[in-house]
């Protein structure tokens, strides 16, 4: 069935329509709410919205804690052709600073706690209002809503109009925001739903967080466009997963997530006899983890690779060979290749540069036409900065990642950023920052220091001073001071030097 709005709402309507009486989501203590208390929530807060002068096209800047009514917020957003603009809840005072005056949205909600810096933040990039939500979906927006109508007509969209802006941390310190449509998010999980078999049958245990491509389009998009359901953690907590997985049929979640699953004794079979499906993403799977989990509880993790500027772009299959290190064929509809630094494709088993062309693919950086045209070929494929090969069965494998990001916890963090702000610290005279191995997070964030001369720094200081501006996750685990840096013939900083010196760091 084809409609003639590509409003991604419109899509999920139909759903909605079929469902209404259904829970759509359980949350962890146990709150349900049906499609239709979702649908009638969504349309009150797309009423909210434009009343306050919100019109097709705006962003909307979003910084609040995972509830029910966060989903809805995301719902009537689309619903009303504004563009959503989700932030990590970790973001500090000088990268909200940059988030919205780039993007510059017209209406911003936040957690009440934060609403007096947010505000003088909002006031300065030409924001109308400053709206709040607590974690209980509580605040001046909810109080808003509760007054408004449940009727609310989606708003037609064209293919390539906007629906999301999400932030890249960039490679040179300056984030970089990429441009999501209406038909990227529509075509990519049409797709999933039907690689990974979703149905109105199917419930996942949704405990990533929102802010981001994993849990916001992949996770939601294929329980909204299917007809299933979500047991719902704001949070991820492994007991907690435990609990409520063998009423589950799939779980979605970072490799972290499947390593402390494993580090719990009461992690069994009988807790996994229900679920279909095992899917993890955002960062590199290990193959001792897969091997592990399949000798645990007898599920082979399905491994899939996307990133947020192409949302997903290969998977294992679902029936079929599912390939420990790999991360599958391309998906239906969408193009891979490996090519050389001249642009050329390279054969069966050589290793090269990862490109990806297809309807996922984002349509470019937010007010960054000339870094646009630079990511993309004469051709049309996205130049994903990745390392790949592909094998002779089509499957591919990531063997490395351009300008050394390193992935914590399945996030990514760019390490120009973390030093632009050491470099900056008093005595610093310059600094490294690379991912190391970590037991729990996959890879940490550690700092290589290089003290100006007579110098007296602490880690704790350089530490505390990182948290005070940057988000958690980016701030480093571990300080180490040098005398100097390692340097190529070029004078290029050798990373690949210092990870191997401290690759047993956190062993």
């Amino acid at each position: 069935m084809i409609t003639e709005n590509s409003n991604l709402y419109a899509h999920f309507d139909r759903q909605i329509t079929l469902h209404r009486e259904k829970e759509l989501l359980c949350t962890a203590d146990d709150r349900s709410y049906t499609y239709q208390k979702i649908a009638d929530t969504s349309a009150q807060i797309a009423h909210s919205l434009t009343n306050l002068g919100a019109v097709p096209g705006d962003r909307i800047s979003v910084q609040i804690d995972k509830s029910p009514q966060s989903l809805c917020l995301y719902l009537a957003c689309l619903r009303a052709g504004l563009v959503y603009h989700p932030l990590n809840l970790g973001y500090k005072k000088s990268e909200l600073e940059y988030f919205l005056g780039n993007a510059e949205p017209t209406l911003v909600i936040c957690d009440p706690a934060n609403v007096e810096s947010i505000s003088k933040i909002a006031q300065t990039v030409s924001a109308k209002v400053v709206l709040t939500m607590d974690a209980n979906g509580h605040g001046t927006l909810s109080d808003d809503a509760n007054s408004q109508e449940q009727d609310f007509k989606t708003v037609t969209r064209e293919p390539d109009d906007l629906a999301a802006l999400l932030y890249s941390s960039g490679t040179t310190g300056v984030p970089k925001g990429i441009m999501l449509t209406h038909d990227n998010l529509l075509r990519n999980t049409e797709s999933l739903v039907e690689a990974w078999g979703f149905t109105e049958d199917d419930r996942l245990l949704h405990a990533l967080p929102i802010f981001h491509v994993h849990g916001l389009f992949v996770a939601i998009g294929c329980v909204m466009l299917s007809g299933a359901s979500m047991r719902w953690h704001a949070t991820y907590n492994a007991k907690a997963v435990i609990a409520h997985l063998p009423e589950c049929t799939v779980l979605m979640g970072v490799p972290t997530y499947y390593t402390r699953l494993l580090a719990e004794p009461t992690f069994t079979t009988d807790v996994a006899n229900n679920v279909r499906l095992f899917v993890s993403g955002s960062a590199p799977l290990l193959e001792e983890t897969f091997t592990a989990f399949e000798a645990r509880v007898g599920h082979r993790i399905l491994e899939r690779y996307g990133m947020t500027e192409t949302n997903m772009n290969t998977s294992n299959p679902l029936q079929g060979i599912r390939k420990a290190g790999t991360v599958g064929p391309p998906l239906p509809g969408v193009d891979v290749r490996i090519a050389d630094d001249a642009g050329v494709a390279v054969g069966v088993g050589e290793i090269g540069n990862l490109q990806v062309r297809g309807p996922n693919v984002f349509v470019g950086y937010w007010k960054m036409p000339d870094k646009t045209a630079e990511d993309f070929t004469d051709d049309g494929f996205f130049n994903t900065g990745d390392k790949g090969v592909i094998d002779e069965d089509g499957y591919v494998a990531i063997v490395g990642r351009a300008k050394d990001m390193v992935i914590t916890g399945g996030l990514n963090v760019y390490p120009k950023e973390i030093e632009l702000f050491i470099d900056d610290l008093d005595d610093v005279k310059e600094s490294a920052v690379i991912g190391v191995p970590h037991p729990d997070f996959g890879e940490a964030v550690v700092a290589v220091v290089v003290p100006a001369a007579e110098a007296r720094l602490s880690a704790e200081a350089i530490i505390a001073a990182c948290k005070s501006d940057l988000a958690d996750f980016k701030v480093p685990k571990r300080i180490i001071f040098a005398n100097e840096l390692p340097r190529n013939a070029m004078s290029k900083v050798q990373k690949n030097v210092l990870r191997d010196q401290n690759v047993a760091l956190f062993n």
